[in-house]
């Protein structure tokens, strides 16, 4: 049995101790929060056996093997290490950081103490993804010319102070949800060449919609991420002898349309819960077999990803103020 616990109870903390319930094996035992109160609530609807009213607090007990990092993408950084220096594995929230500084701290971390650690990017391990991947590595549409991937929603009547429009949270839409099609494009392309990119920003200085284009040898993907409008959120990816499109939303997508020689072949695949459990999976299968990190998304992986993002915000001007 692997012992779980979970630091931030916010809504993505919901959702993963929902699909945690059904991986066998694998139990939520303790939760963390800033409020005792908030930490003793989710742990009831969860039936957890302890609730913490601090981070550290958790990352100390010994009921604990593996903790996942559920809090807003500023304490990514922190609250891992903390864990980490406390022995904890940990599977830490997308994404692992906010710049290269912060992942090669969290990587050093880890190997410093000998203990797990993966970022997670639950698309990577959503069996339709692994499909594509499959697809596209075997020929099946043959040399990849094209990708398209884009992500959003309205997120311009929240709150100015939360998560999403706050800069001091690394707020906007590029780390929240544009870090998906630019998982996508790397998964299946690689690291580009030449990066293109242009972004529009929020009052509050957070920007709020960016456009990239991603040059490679033979191909270019073009993605997108925004918070002042909804979309489909659809992906295709487009080559010499066909064409993949993934079925909205394509970052948790159940199955894909493979378009080849005149005709459309509709796979569903499917998925188990929200989709958590693969990533809840993979942490159990490395845990279980000694490894360090995992095969499917590597240290190397959260680098190069972290990398991307980075030189995106570099190209579009987005900076947060507390890495002036």
């Amino acid at each position: 049995m692997i012992r779980w616990g979970i630091a931030g109870a916010g809504n993505i903390a919901h959702s993963f101790a929902n699909d945690l319930s059904l991986v066998k094996e694998n139990r939520l035992v303790g939760v963390g929060s800033r409020s005792l109160e908030k930490a003793q609530h989710f742990a009831r609807e969860y039936d957890a056996a302890y609730a913490h009213g601090s981070y550290e607090d958790l990352f100390k007990s010994n009921e604990i093997d593996v903790v996942y990092i559920a809090t807003p993408h500023t304490f990514h950084a922190e609250m891992s290490i903390l864990a980490m220096e406390h022995k904890k594995h940990v599977l830490c929230e997308k994404p692992l950081g906010v710049n290269i500084g912060q992942v090669n701290a969290m990587l050093a971390c880890a190997r410093e103490n000998g203990v797990f650690i993966m970022e997670a990017l639950w698309s990577r391990f959503n069996p339709a993804i692994i499909k594509i991947k499959e697809l596209v590595d075997n020929g099946e549409i043959g040399e990849v010319a094209y990708l398209n991937a884009d992500f959003t929603f309205y997120g311009l009547d929240r709150d100015e102070k939360s998560r999403v429009l706050n800069p001091d949270l690394a707020g906007g839409s590029l780390l929240d949800i544009g870090i998906y099609p630019i998982f996508l494009s790397y998964l299946l392309l690689g690291m580009p060449k030449e990066i293109t990119a242009r972004a529009n920003f929020f009052k509050t200085g957070v920007e709020i919609q960016t456009a990239m284009i991603f040059e490679y040898e033979r191909a270019q993907a073009m993605l997108y991420s925004g918070l002042n409008s909804n979309s489909e959120v659809k992906a295709k990816i487009v080559g010499s002898k066909g064409a993949i499109h993934i079925k909205p939303r394509w970052h948790e997508a159940t199955g894909i349309l493979l378009e080849k020689d005149g005709e459309i072949q509709d796979l569903e695949i499917g998925k188990q819960g929200k989709g958590y459990t693969y990533e809840i999976k993979e942490v159990q299968k490395c845990l279980e077999n000694g490894k360090l990190e995992s095969g499917l998304w590597s240290h190397q992986n959260s680098r190069d990803l972290c990398t991307l993002l980075d030189t995106v915000r570099e190209k579009s001007g987005i900076k947060f103020p507390f890495e002036r």
